[in-house]
């Protein structure tokens, strides 16, 4: 087992380390990827992909049972759970393979194992126990990602209380779904399983759905869950959990009170726990906080030479937050002078029903940060696409510094919003004031002309509501 020289050596394979040994390919350097699992990452093979492609199912389902608005009728609807799962799979296959055949193309090294630091400029490679490689290089990056947080009497067994994994792999559809937990992952379980037929509930222990949310968004947001027949439980806690043969049993306490739900399975999704043991940071400069690594603004970390981008650095967890780190890094370790890393300007995409998208400073959080704001809101109702399509409960809800006219934080909750705040990044990151974005003109009709209504509802203006 000789040793291999490299420029660069990426920790993981997911959206962050495959997109930064790719750049680095392009910019000239010999990189080199070490994967335990699978190409793509957890996003790629059982996070944001697979789920999509099932959320996309459960769209399907609810629009079939709701033929009779549109004009049609159907007899008999039903589905395969076997075959939703199989295209799910089949998807993620797909997309991992499509990474494998992008590092060969780069001439990526991909070396099969679990890395770890070994010594300065060194990682040690293994596979089952036995060594792999040696691998030396001036520059690492850690890309080693996150995984679910397992809280003491509710860990996930596999079968009757499940992760992310067995969530997204159903053998049967169960009756009824306990989900602990509504920050995106919860709540986009929740939303798959409801719109798929089972009776869901939903406990968390804040005081609102999605919390990272603007308020107004989670009060839209808890109003159509429920309206769609969700149960849902906030400043709540699930206390334990006793397994039956093939039920669960929760006890949930809220406001004082203490009660006991049954139902066929329970979903576990309470946190993100960055995957930072066994990859040698003991004895190096690197600082940890809670679990997670923590690096500047070009992603380095407290020791010369290695770097961390992605999960495993903390929130925001989204794979693209993860490629964008890679980038950013890569070209600052070229010397390319890159642009800092501003995570304000990192978007944020719920794929529940209605989706929920945003990106900036909640009202909330502008105001604690001293700003006089102008606040618009938009509702779908007044917006004859929207209405058009069926979809009108939605809103969108934009915040600005009163003084200077900053686009301070935009947030959307219906159709296909994750597919239109973009737009709303694109003026953060141009630093667009309310004046540019009044001016610019949006075609019509689409849903995406409550952008502009919600901005110019902000300065009095608003057309159509």
């Amino acid at each position: 087992m000789a040793d291999q020289e490299f420029d660069l050596v990426v920790l993981g394979g997911g959206p962050g380390g495959y997109v930064a040994a790719i750049r680095a390919a392009q910019l000239g350097m010999k990189a080199a990827v070490v994967e335990r699992e699978s190409l793509g990452g957890i996003c790629l093979n059982w996070g944001c992909i697979p789920t999509k492609t099932l959320l996309r199912s459960s769209e399907i389902n609810h629009l079939l049972h709701n033929l009779k608005e549109f004009g049609f009728s159907a007899d008999n609807i039903r589905f395969d759970l076997a075959t939703v799962v199989k295209r799910s799979r089949a998807v993620a296959k797909q997309l991992s393979s499509g990474v494998t055949f992008l590092l060969k193309k780069n001439k990526v090294a991909v070396f099969d194992g679990t890395g770890r630091l070994a010594g300065h400029s060194t990682i040690a490679v293994e596979k089952d126990g036995k060594p792999v490689a040696t691998l030396k290089a001036p520059h690492i990056i850690i890309a080693t990602g996150a995984r679910a947080r397992q809280i003491p009497g509710l860990e996930a067994d596999g079968r009757l209380v499940w992760s992310y994994r067995e969530a997204m792999v159903p053998a049967a559809m169960p009756k009824s779904l306990l989900v602990i937990g509504s920050g995106a992952i919860g709540i986009e379980f929740a939303s798959f399983y409801l719109n798929m037929g089972a009776e869901v509930t939903v406990v968390e222990v804040m005081d609102r759905v999605l919390p990272v949310e603007d308020e107004e968004i989670s009060a839209f947001a808890r109003k159509e869950f429920v309206k769609q027949g969700m149960k849902i439980i906030t400043s709540a806690a699930v206390k334990g959990l006793v397994k039956h043969a093939d039920s669960v049993t929760a006890t949930i306490e809220a406001g004082g009170k203490t009660t006991e739900l049954t139902v066929d399975r329970v979903i576990s999704a309470v946190g993100i726990v960055g995957n930072v043991e066994g990859i040698g940071l003991e004895g190096t400069a690197i600082k940890v906080d809670r679990t997670h690594i923590l690096i500047d603004e070009f992603c380095r970390t407290g020791e010369p030479g290695i770097y961390a981008i992605g999960d495993v650095c903390g929130a925001p967890w989204l794979a693209h937050k993860a490629s964008h780190e890679a980038v950013v890094c890569v070209e600052a370790i070229a010397g390319m002078h890159p642009h800092p890393i501003n995570w304000t300007n990192i978007p944020g995409c719920t794929y529940c029903r209605p989706q929920v998208a945003s990106v900036g400073l909640t009202e909330a959080r502008a105001r604690a940060e001293g700003h006089e704001v102008k606040v618009g809101h938009f509702p779908f109702i007044g917006n004859g696409k929207a209405i058009a399509m069926g979809e009108p409960d939605g809103m969108v809800k934009t915040v600005f510094d009163a003084k200077t006219g900053e686009l301070l934080g935009a947030h959307m909750i219906g159709a296909e919003v994750t597919e239109m705040i973009q737009g709303y990044v694109i003026a953060r990151t141009l630093e667009t004031t309310e004046v540019e974005l009044m001016n610019t003109i949006f075609p019509h009709p689409t849903v995406s002309e409550t952008m502009h209504e919600a901005v110019l509802d902000a300065y009095g203006q608003a057309i159509h509501f």
